[in-house]
């Protein structure tokens, strides 16, 4: 990887980060490179989409794809301009996709939806109104059962209890970035599920 004299100090002390990140495998170099830009990237994705939790998400996401093709990088330009237009292309796309299968959006909704009602009195003796909030439980539950037993359990404490992710990553003694992860991964698999049950219908 050849330093390109055109770029800045702070690109050049990013390019010898890359530099052992491709070389040496350095998880130090990594979470240096994240520690860097993970704010700077979040709040340029929160601008984006309007929703912390998404931009959380993306972030993770963007970090993801870019230390994956990290050795695809060359210093013609900064590190940082590389990795800014992978998060806002990968974020552009998740906006395309949301737009096209607003289902993303309903899955949150709908688990979100389906735990508070669950833990409410139903407040009414409508039996019509109550017969369709006991099927609607009964379907996000069906759902959720069908993701594998990590997933089931992070979804559980997320959306059923409303625990933070901050408080999830103490109980089940997980970094909180794979929290983060996992969840958003559990999160498409659920669009995935309701998706497939939507064709059918």
């Amino acid at each position: 990887m050849e330093v390109n004299p055109n770029l800045t100090e702070k690109a050049q002390r990013d390019l010898v980060l890359v530099r052992e990140a491709v070389e040496k495998g350095s998880q130090k170099a990594y979470a240096e490179l994240m520690g860097l830009y993970k704010d700077t990237i979040y709040f340029m994705l929160l601008k984006m989409t309007g929703h912390p939790d998404d931009a959380e998400d993306l972030t993770i996401e963007a970090f993801g794809k870019a230390f994956k093709n990290i050795a695809q990088y060359t210093p013609d330009y900064a590190f940082s301009t590389w990795l800014f237009k992978i998060a806002s292309n990968n974020c552009i796309d998740h906006m395309r996709k949301k737009k096209k299968n607003p289902l993303v959006q309903e899955a949150n909704e709908e688990i979100y939806e389906s735990a508070s009602v669950q833990n409410l009195p139903s407040g009414t003796n409508d039996p019509e109104e109550h017969l369709i909030r006991n099927q609607k439980i009964k379907m996000m539950r069906e759902v959720v059962e069908k993701l594998k037993p990590r997933y089931r359990q992070l979804v559980e404490l997320r959306y059923f209890r409303e625990l933070s992710y901050e408080e999830i990553s103490e109980e089940l003694d997980l970094p909180l970035g794979t929290v983060k992860a996992q969840l958003f991964r559990a999160r498409e698999f659920l669009y995935n599920i309701l998706k497939n049950a939507q064709e059918r219908i």
